[in-house]
C-alpha cells in the first residue's frame, strides 16, 4: 500500500506562506514592495502588537480593478513577468521588487486579509477577503484611489508559528528596519510608519538626484552619516555603483550600518560585504567597519534575484566583475578625500571636554572606542631613509614655534594650517584660518610611512621568498580549488602556490616580508576567506599588518621634540597624502576645532 498521497490545497498554502512570511516584518516586506511597484509616492505602514495583531498599508498608486483584485490573492499569479517572443514568462527579465506572485495568497493563508483598492480612474473601490485561504467574492466598497491592505490576527490560521515569535518590541523593531531599508532605496517615495498610535517613522519624498539621496540616507543613518559620506559613482561593463561611504574615522563595532541595493532592491550579500572589507581593510582594524549605502544597477538578465524566498540574497552572472567594480570606487573614493577626516572625532572631543554639551544636542556625550594604539616608547627616533630627512638633524628642542604671518595661516593651500607649539613632545598645535587643528605626531608620520611603503610595493611588487623545501597543504577539494582559481592574485602578493593533486596545493614562494610563517594555517585562513567573503583577505591583512608594523618602528615617536621646519613638513605631507586622517588602525591622526566650538566652551556663543 502506498504511503504518498497528495497534500491538501489548505497544506499546501500554508507551506507556501512559510517560504514568504517568516514573521511580520516579511508581510510588511512584501506590501511594501507591492505597493512600490504600483507607482506609489506615499506609502502608510500601521502596526498593531508587533504586527500580530494588526498590519495596515496604504498606498496612492495605481490600484486595481475588481478582476485584477481577485487574481492578485490566487496562487501563481503575477503581473511582473515578461512574455517574450514565443508566448513564454521571462524568469531571467525581472525589473520589479515582487514577482513571485505568492505574497498575498500566502498571508491570506494564515490570517485574516483584507484588501480595498480603486484605480485611478475608476467610478468606485472594490473590496475582497481572504480569511485562512478562504476568498470572499468581490464587492463595491467605500474608498480613495490607490490600494489599503489590512492583515489581522496573522498566523491565526498556523499557531505552531506563533511560539516562534519574538516580543512585540523586538517583531515592531524588525518592521522598522524593512521600512528603513526599502524607504533608502526608494527616496522620491514617502513613508510614514505607526505603531501603537506612536510615529516610528516619517519621511518626506525628496527631490531626484544625488542630493535627495544623501538627505534620505541621512534621515535614516543619522546627521553625522550625512556629513561624514564620501559620493562614490562608478561603472564598469555596463554595471552602474552609487552611493555613499563613510570616512574611515566614521566607523562602528558592527556592520549593521552597511546598506546593499540590487536593482533598487535590498540585499544581505556575502560577495559585497567582502568587497566593503576589503575596500577599507587598509584602514580599519578587523573589529571596526565602515558605514556605506550602496545601490548597484545591473541587467536583470546578470542576476539572479530568486536565490532566496524572501528575495533577500542575489546571485550575479560575473561575480568577479561586481566585487572589482566595489573595491575600485571606493578605494578611489576614499583616495581622492585625501587627509580628510570626519567631523565625530571633533565632536567626540568636545564632549569629553564639556560631557554636559551632551544635554543639549551639541555633541555626542561618549567618544568612540578607537583600537588601541601599538605601545611605543619615549626617546629620539632612529636615523631613517631620505624621505625621513625632513623628520631628522634636529636644529633645536623649542615647543614653541616662532608666528607665522597671517596670510601664510589664512592659506586656502594649508587646510591644516602653520604650526604653532608642541604639547608633551607628542601632539603638533597648528593654527588655521577659522580655528585649531592637533596632530598625533607618531600616529600621523606612522600613516605617512604606510602610504610610501606601499607605493613603493605596488611600483615595484611585493617581494618574493622561495621556500627551501615546498609545502604541500592537505584540504578539502572545494577549498582546492577555489584558492588554485585565485592563484594568479594571490602570486600578485607575494603568495605563490599550484595544485599538488586532489585537495591539495603546494606553496613554492611566501612574502619576504613575513620572515617566519605558518604556510599551513594562512593557506586554510585564505580558504576560509573564499568560502565565506570570496576574498583572500587574510594575506592582504598579514601584509598590511607586517607594513604597519615596520611603519610604526619607522616614524618619529611620541615623546620626541621636532622643530618649527619638522611640524610644518608633517603637515604639509599630510596634506599632499591620500589617507593620512587616519593611522592605520583606523584611529584619527588629528582632530580639528572650530574657532566656533572654542569659543562655545567658553560662552562666548
Amino acid at each position: 500500500m502506498s504511503r504518498i498521497r497528495r497534500l491538501s490545497e489548505g497544506t499546501i498554502n500554508r507551506i507556501a506562506a512559510g517560504e514568504v512570511v517568516e514573521r511580520p516584518a516579511s508581510a510588511v516586506k512584501e506590501l511594501v514592495e507591492n505597493a512600490l511597484d504600483a507607482g506609489a509616492r506615499h506609502i502608510d505602514i500601521v502596526v498593531e502588537g508587533g504586527g500580530r495583531d494588526l498590519i495596515r498599508v496604504v498606498d496612492d498608486g495605481s490600484g486595481m480593478d475588481p478582476e485584477e483584485m481577485a487574481l492578485a490573492v490566487e496562487r501563481h499569479a503575477t503581473s511582473k513577468l515578461h512574455v517574450d517572443g514565443s508566448g513564454q514568462e521571462d524568469l531571467h527579465d525581472i525589473a520589479t521588487l515582487g514577482f513571485r506572485g505568492e505574497a498575498l495568497p500566502s498571508i491570506g493563508a494564515v490570517a485574516r486579509l483584507g484588501i480595498v483598492s480603486r484605480t485611478k480612474d475608476g467610478d468606485t473601490a472594490h473590496r475582497i477577503s481572504v480569511e485562512g485561504g478562504r476568498t470572499g467574492a468581490v464587492e463595491p466598497a467605500p474608498g480613495r484611489a490607490g490600494t489599503q491592505i489590512e492583515v489581522r490576527d496573522l498566523f491565526y490560521a498556523t499557531p505552531a508559528r506563533l511560539k516562534f515569535m519574538k516580543s512585540e518590541r523586538a517583531e515592531t523593531q524588525a518592521v522598522s528596519d524593512v521600512v528603513k531599508r526599502l524607504a533608502m532605496a526608494h527616496p522620491e517615495v514617502g513613508f510614514t510608519l505607526t505603531s501603537g498610535g506612536r510615529n516610528l517613522l516619517r519621511l518626506e519624498p525628496e527631490l531626484p538626484g544625488e542630493a535627495g539621496r544623501l538627505t534620505r540616507l541621512g534621515s535614516i543613518m543619522g546627521r553625522d552619516f550625512e556629513q561624514n559620506a564620501l559620493a562614490i559613482d562608478a561603472t564598469r561593463e555596463e554595471i552602474g555603483l552609487t552611493g555613499f561611504a563613510g570616512l574611515p574615522t566614521y566607523n562602528r563595532g558592527t556592520a549593521q550600518m552597511q546598506y546593499l541595493f540590487v536593482n533598487g532592491r535590498p540585499v544581505r550579500d556575502k560577495l559585497i560585504v567582502g568587497a566593503v572589507r576589503g575596500a577599507y581593510a587598509d584602514f580599519l582594524a578587523r573589529d571596526r567597519h565602515p558605514a556605506v549605502a550602496l545601490f548597484i544597477e545591473i541587467d536583470p538578465r546578470e542576476v539572479d534575484v530568486n536565490v532566496h524566498p524572501a528575495k533577500a540574497e542575489v546571485r550575479f552572472r560575473d561575480a568577479g566583475l561586481v566585487r572589482g567594480l566595489i573595491v575600485g570606487a571606493l578605494k578611489r573614493a576614499l583616495a581622492e578625500a585625501g587627509h580628510r577626516a570626519s567631523t565625530t572625532v571633533a565632536g567626540a572631543a568636545l564632549g569629553a571636554i564639556r560631557p554636559e554639551m551632551a544635554a543639549t544636542g551639541e555633541v555626542p556625550s561618549h567618544p568612540p572606542r578607537w583600537p588601541s594604539p601599538p605601545p611605543s616608547r619615549p626617546g629620539f627616533a632612529e636615523r631613517g631613509p631620505d624621505w625621513q630627512s625632513a623628520f631628522s638633524d634636529l636644529g633645536g628642542h623649542a615647543a614653541r614655534v616662532e608666528e607665522a604671518p597671517l596670510e601664510v595661516v589664512e592659506s586656502r593651500e594649508m587646510p591644516l594650517g602653520v604650526a604653532r607649539g608642541q604639547l608633551h613632545e607628542t601632539y603638533v598645535i597648528a593654527q588655521t584660518s577659522d580655528g585649531i587643528v592637533i596632530v598625533d605626531q607618531h600616529a600621523a608620520h606612522e600613516r605617512l610611512v604606510y602610504e610610501r611603503m606601499k607605493k613603493a610595493m605596488a611600483a615595484k611588487g611585493v617581494a618574493r621568498q622561495m621556500l627551501l623545501i615546498p609545502e604541500v597543504v592537505d584540504l578539502d577539494e572545494a577549498e582546492a580549488e577555489r584558492i588554485v582559481a585565485r592563484a594568479g592574485e594571490l602570486a600578485e602578493l607575494g603568495f605563490v602556490l599550484e595544485a599538488f593533486g586532489p585537495g591539495a596545493i603546494v606553496v613554492r614562494e611566501v612574502p619576504a616580508l613575513f620572515g617566519k610563517l605558518d604556510v599551513a594555517g594562512l593557506v586554510r585562513d585564505l580558504a576560509d576567506d573564499l568560502a565565506e567573503l570570496d576574498e583572500a583577505l587574510s594575506l592582504k591583512e598579514r601584509l598590511e599588518e607586517v607594513c604597519g608594523t615596520i611603519a610604526c618602528h619607522g616614524s618619529v615617536r611620541a615623546g620626541r621634540r621636532l622643530t618649527a621646519e619638522e611640524m610644518n613638513a608633517l603637515l604639509r605631507e599630510m596634506e599632499a597624502t591620500p589617507h593620512s586622517g587616519q593611522c592605520n588602525h583606523g584611529r584619527p591622526t588629528y582632530v580639528e576645532l572650530k574657532l566656533s566650538d572654542i569659543e562655545r566652551l567658553f560662552g562666548r556663543r
